[in-house]
């Protein structure tokens, strides 16, 4: 757990771009949950390179902004 934080700081000093299990761990969700909203399109903006699937930090910050705004409201 302590590597995954020390390579998520790492990664957003170094690159803004973060693997799935980084990003997952930013959002503070499971990589097979970040893995399934990808296949629903339902998640965050993401990039392939080569056959490598890369999170923008800036698109994890936006998405995670509207997905709050969207919560239903309890009552």
């Amino acid at each position: 757990m302590e590597d995954d934080i020390n390579r998520a700081q790492r990664a957003k000093k170094g690159s803004p771009f973060l693997n799935t299990e980084q990003a997952a761990f930013y959002l503070g969700l499971s990589p097979r949950t970040l893995q399934q909203l990808r296949s629903s399109a339902e998640g965050p903006r993401f990039r392939r390179h080569c056959r490598f699937v890369r999170y923008h930090i800036d698109d994890l910050d936006s998405w995670s902004r509207d997905v709050r705004g969207m919560e239903p409201a309890r009552g």
